[in-house]
């Protein structure tokens, strides 16, 4: 199965640590193919290419991560990949100038001017929609796991919020948003999207904001629940851990046939805990319905995952990421201590030196830019220019 990812990123001014309305003027300078707007002027998306090896997917976010360093960098900008950015005034809001999102932020007010927040995407191939939506039922019980490993928006309009991830709050605001259901077939869910349109909730079958949802133009099944992820390894381990949880159900699903396994009207609440806590609480564990630490549930999904893992051969790099993210913690964890030992501007600094694959953080200037030290080795950080990190294998 192939893979492929779209990224948001919030656009700061340099000085100030502030969100601004400036995304064209980064964009004048990016092929359109692989970069594009959103619904406001302060984030950026880019699209990677499809992907069988997690290896390649790295090294193409990487690239795209650069480039687009390269282009804030050039208007005195710099781009962050997290869900919230700490710094963000009110008055960064700025719809882009296309039809559709003037018609979002005229009909949807507040919610709109709010949608100050940035997500990762991953994009799954499905053999057929029939069997995609089957799937949906079968993973979405494990997506709050992946929430809490993408988690890194603590900070809200320069306060803390209590929460690791206050994107998802700010997400669940929109009127499609939250837990997918169960659906027999592919009929059944378009019929459900129809009638979505039809009642003049949303306007177009793309404002379907499921935690998973079949893509509107592809033949994917298209992940929706995450953050922004500053380290684009934990981009990685999320696509990696994504596509196995696919492949795992699609198997469970042809040995056993077709339907719901199961209850899902506690999915909303396991949500709201992993939002709440991140990697450093507890999780609502999908096999028990009961709190347990977030390591163990994470550690239980990778094992559960393990056969999937091994046959796309991403076994040894998912583990290894997983034992990173374990030990470093959430990025919601390093932005709250970073926060404590500094400002909010250390912050900003700290998540700009993430997203470009560095580990220090300092003000810099000019920017500079590179590749994160080896996941493995736990490398110490080097200005010139460094391999991709050693977990991240073919």
């Amino acid at each position: 199965m192939r893979i492929g990812v779209e990224e948001e990123f919030h656009v700061l001014e340099v000085e100030s640590g502030l969100l601004v309305p400036r995304a064209d003027a980064i964009l004048r300078r990016l092929p359109r193919r692989s970069f594009t707007t959103e619904l406001h002027q302060c984030t950026v998306e880019t699209n990677s290419a499809v992907h069988t090896s997690l290896h390649d997917l790295y090294t193409d976010l990487s690239r795209l991560r650069r480039q687009l360093d390269a282009a804030a960098s050039a208007q005195g900008l710099a781009v962050v990949a997290a869900g919230t950015a700490p710094l963000a005034p009110a008055a960064a809001a700025s719809p882009t100038a296309d039809a559709r999102y003037r018609h979002m932020a005229d009909e949807y007010r507040k919610v709109a001017d709010e949608q100050l927040i940035c997500g990762a995407q991953v994009h799954v191939d499905v053999p057929d929609r029939d069997t995609a939506v089957r799937v949906m039922c079968e993973i979405s019980p494990w997506l709050p796991v992946l929430l809490a490993v993408s988690a890194s928006s603590p900070f809200w309009q320069g306060s803390d919020t209590g929460y690791a991830s206050w994107r998802s709050m700010v997400w669940q605001r929109w009127p499609t948003a939250g837990p997918a259901g169960c659906f027999s077939t592919a009929a059944e869910y378009d019929a459900a999207v129809e009638d979505f349109v039809r009642t003049g909730v949303i306007s177009d079958a793309g404002m379907i904001y499921f935690d998973v949802r079949l893509s509107a133009r592809l033949q994917t099944l298209e992940l929706r629940i995450c953050d922004a992820c500053p380290r684009a390894e934990t981009v990685v381990l999320i696509a990696g851990l994504f596509r196995a949880l696919v492949t795992e159900a699609h198997e469970r699903l042809r040995r056993r046939g077709p339907g719901c396994a199961g209850r899902h009207e506690w999915l909303r609440g396991a949500t709201w805990r992993a939002a709440r806590s991140g990697l450093e609480g507890a999780l609502v564990d999908p096999e028990t319905h009961r709190e347990a630490p977030a390591g163990e549930v994470l550690r239980k999904l990778l094992l559960r995952l393990r056969p999937a893992l091994e046959a796309h051969g991403d076994w040894h790099t998912v583990r290894a990421l997983t034992d990173a993210a374990l030990a470093d913690g959430s990025a919601a964890r390093r932005i709250r201590r970073t926060a404590q030992q500094e400002d909010l501007l250390g912050c900003v600094d700290m998540l700009i030196a993430e997203t470009r694959g560095e580990r220090a953080h300092r003000r810099p200037a000019p920017l500079s830019r590179g590749l994160g030290p080896a996941v493995a080795a736990r490398a110490p950080h080097s200005s010139a220019g460094s391999a991709a990190p050693e977990a991240i294998g073919p």
